[in-house]
């Protein structure tokens, strides 16, 4: 509704700027059918009329910045007066240019200017509609200022309405904007909140948590690595897998002292998942590319941690399930969110009928610890897309 309204608002502003041309145009076109005047006077009235057309479209029309200098707009307002009191009271026909002046005033003139220019429109609008001055008559005298009263009631009238729905609409603006800006602080500091809420939270089980690793997949991958050191004619497949293992024996000894991922410590998070991608891409021989739009900036470590460990669970289940030929990582940095997108082109699955790996219930209950969201969307042979949003919350609040 306030979209509709919007547009309204803006058609009637653009038909605002033209009735001063209408205004004009009027007139002069009835002037010329129904006027009789000499060739000479029609000359210079048609100048007159020609010469507040410039003025209009020079001052108003052409330079829209000048709106924004009272100054200039109070010379321009004082000059299509000057202008309507030639033509009108010259010809009561041209009392249809009063128009342009009351459209003026309310566009151009500022605070109390306003209803100046409005009051002084009004009075040159009475004498064009009564002839000109009155004669020193009292019936002449009280005619004129029975219409004068008339026309200045009315044209003050209806400004003030207009000036106080203006108002209105303006300060409902202003309110509407400091509520959505309430609400984006409030949604980050929410979202802070859970942040700070879930380290205080999960420091317990993180201990616990870190004795069970050291005790299972620590001394797991030393003796794999032992083992396979071991072998007398090591293949490349060998070498690979002492590589992992030795890369994961180095994330559960960092999982351990609970540090950041390898690929965080010395790399921004667009870095670190290209160095994930490529990895994977040597694993598994499927190209994988990553690509970021919009300025990458610091995100507090738990943002950056969540969606690169997204991004390493999404890719195992490429390589489990897929069998794609292809994949792209998208990370869109945005103002009050940053998404990480991964598409594959592999055989897809339907999300509505669930799965039974454990994948994508971490991903869904990784970023929804952060107040974040995660959608799939797939098809059986259409590939899978996951998308994964969180609030884009500053390295700062982690200090």
């Amino acid at each position: 509704m306030a979209d509709r309204l919007d547009v309204w608002e803006r058609r009637l502003g653009v038909l605002a700027n033209l009735v001063p041309y209408l205004a004009l145009l009027l007139p002069t076109v009835m002037y010329l059918i129904l006027v009789p005047d000499p060739p000479q006077r029609r000359l210079a009235t048609l100048a007159v009329v020609a010469a507040a057309a410039v003025w209009m479209l020079w001052w108003h029309a052409l330079h829209p910045a000048w709106r924004a200098s009272p100054g200039r707009m109070a010379l321009f307002f004082a000059g299509v007066l000057v202008f309507y009191a030639v033509l009108g009271l010259d010809d009561p026909i041209f009392g249809f240019y009063s128009f342009a002046g009351y459209v003026y005033a309310v566009d151009c003139l500022h605070g109390r200017l306003k209803f100046v220019g409005v009051l002084l429109n009004a009075l040159i609008a009475a004498t064009s509609l009564y002839g000109g001055f009155p004669p020193a008559e009292p019936v002449a005298v009280l005619t004129y200022a029975v219409i004068t009263f008339f026309i200045v009631t009315v044209a003050m009238t209806f400004t003030l309405l207009g000036y106080i729905t203006t108002e209105q609409s303006r300060r409902r603006k202003e309110m509407v904007a400091e509520m959505a800006a309430m609400m984006e602080e409030n949604a980050g500091l929410h979202a802070q909140l859970l942040i700070q809420a879930r380290e205080a939270g999960v420091l317990d089980e993180r201990q616990r948590l870190a004795g069970e690793i050291h005790d299972t997949l620590a001394q797991g991958f030393a003796g794999i690595i032992t083992q396979l050191q071991a072998v007398d004619d090591p293949s490349r497949r060998v070498d690979t897998a002492l590589r992992l293992a030795r890369e994961n024996l180095a994330e559960a000894r960092r999982s351990v002292h609970a540090l950041r991922p390898p690929a965080l410590e010395d790399a921004n998070l667009p870095d670190a998942l290209a160095e994930v991608a490529t990895g994977w891409t040597d694993q598994t021989g499927v190209p994988a590319t990553v690509a970021t739009t919009g300025p990458a900036r610091p995100l507090h470590p738990e943002v950056e941690v969540a969606l690169l460990r997204t991004a390493q669970e999404a890719l195992s289940n490429v390589a489990k399930h897929a069998a794609a030929s292809r994949v792209g990582l998208t990370l869109s940095y945005m103002e009050d969110v940053v998404t990480l997108d991964v598409r594959d082109d592999g055989s897809g699955f339907d999300p509505g009928r669930g799965t039974d790996g454990y994948g994508l219930v971490g991903m869904r209950q990784r970023v929804s610890r952060l107040a974040g969201s995660l959608a799939v969307e797939s098809e059986p042979g259409s590939g899978t897309a996951v998308s994964a949003s969180v609030p884009a919350i500053p390295a700062e609040v982690a200090r």
